[in-house]
């Protein structure tokens, strides 16, 4: 997605080879217009696909998770990092790693909101590792639904969690694919 890849280049701050900071348009300051362009870009490329749900993790992916959903006519479920002290009963949980952070959450899933009538499109700011997305996909299949694909803003293609979602079958649709990082330093991929 051009509109994508030229705002991560005007915006975008590369820290360092792993690390790029983009809270001024997506994960901390958000632009609205952007996400209806990003939402609108999932929804063409999974419709058709009997996906009933989208499901994002907190709190990154809220928003370009929420305007796919609102594209697509469908409700957003929102996987929790942290248990809620009234969200104690029929719960899914798994553990998950941040590469970024360097740290382990609990992913939770209330039962009451997905089962195995649900063929679900996961939505993530970031494709690295395919942690988070791999403890999505397992916190959706305990309810017994079906994933339909993973759509992801930023994907670190140097990085092996599109080849590693992929190898396990899974559609992995990229907007904006980085081959290369460094400090100041960011270079993309070409459709």
């Amino acid at each position: 997605m051009k509109e994508l890849q030229e705002r991560i280049k005007k915006d975008g701050i590369a820290v360092n080879e792993d690390i790029l900071k983009v809270d001024s348009f997506i994960n901390h300051q958000v632009d609205p217009v952007l996400m209806q362009h990003i939402g609108e870009a999932f929804a063409e490329h999974f419709k058709d696909q009997g996906i009933t749900k989208v499901a994002t993790i907190e709190s990154s992916g809220i928003a370009p998770a929420l305007m796919t959903a609102m594209c697509m006519g469908l409700p957003m479920i929102i996987l929790k990092k942290q248990p809620s002290k009234i969200l104690n009963d029929n719960l899914f949980q798994t553990e998950v790693t941040s590469f970024t952070k360097g740290t382990s959450y609990e992913l939770t899933l209330s039962s009451k909101f997905v089962s195995e009538k649900d063929h679900v499109l996961i939505i993530d700011d970031f494709l690295a590792n395919g942690e988070a997305a791999t403890g999505a996909i397992r916190l959706i299949r305990k309810a017994h639904a079906t994933i339909a694909g993973v759509g992801v803003l930023i994907e670190k293609a140097f990085q092996p969690g599109h080849e590693k979602l992929v190898s396990q079958g899974f559609d992995v649709y990229p907007l904006a694919r980085i081959s290369h990082m460094a400090k100041d330093e960011i270079e993309f991929l070409e459709d």
